[in-house]
């Protein structure tokens, strides 16, 4: 079945707490949280503290996404935060296997994170190590843009070359996800769709985590 994993950067930030427990009752998989820190992408978003403050609302899996310079910093305040999950983007990680390490060291999932423009060939020496592969379908720093249509082929692609590998890590899409959207990249392969406004913009959370999981679709 397709996880939903909403991103915390399109919930209303003066209710944290509430915005979290609402897509916990609604169904959700996964939260998804973007850490930003303005150098990799212009845009600041929050750090661990927020991480830890939000542990003790909700069950849910952190799926911690580090938009960041230096990843490496951020993984033991992380671990110790309550994160479950860190993706890291393979065009930050300066020594990418040694940062996977250094995650599942802390026994966490570990996962790599590719810009839209980023060749999936960039993967190929780390598959094994990897929990989750999330493709940005939209270029990072900012919620609310459009989709880019070429992502759906990237899915595709990536599926048929971890079958060839033989290995299973989970496919993740964030960006521009919405009930049009979502069921493309499901069809193409995807295992977790990452939605920010289509989940916490809605106005029946729970139907429009029902809409975007498409089980139709699979």
């Amino acid at each position: 079945m397709v996880m939903i994993s909403p991103s915390l950067l399109a919930a209303n930030f003066a209710i944290l707490g509430d915005e979290v427990r609402s897509i916990t009752a609604a169904g959700a998989d996964l939260l998804h949280l973007d850490i930003m820190d303005g150098h990799f992408v212009p845009n600041l978003t929050f750090g661990v503290p927020v991480v830890k403050a939000l542990r003790p609302v909700t069950k849910l899996p952190f799926d911690v996404h580090l938009m960041v310079e230096n990843p490496d910093l951020y993984v033991e305040p992380l671990a110790a935060a309550g994160a479950e999950m860190i993706t890291v983007h393979v065009e930050a990680a300066l020594h990418l296997h040694r940062t996977l390490q250094a995650i599942k060291g802390f026994g966490l999932k570990a996962g790599v994170a590719l810009n839209p423009a980023t060749p999936l060939c960039t993967l190929e020496h780390v598959l094994s190590e990897l929990d989750l592969i999330l493709l940005m379908s939209v270029n990072p720093g900012f919620g609310g843009q459009e989709f880019i249509p070429g992502t759906v082929v990237k899915v595709a692609s990536l599926r048929k070359l971890l079958q060839a590998a033989g290995v299973a890590p989970a496919i993740a899409v964030d960006g521009g996800m919405n009930r049009k959207t979502a069921p493309r990249v499901i069809a193409a392969g995807a295992d977790i769709i990452v939605a920010g406004s289509a989940v916490f913009g809605a106005p029946d959370v729970k139907e429009a985590i029902t809409a975007l999981r498409g089980e139709h679709c699979r």
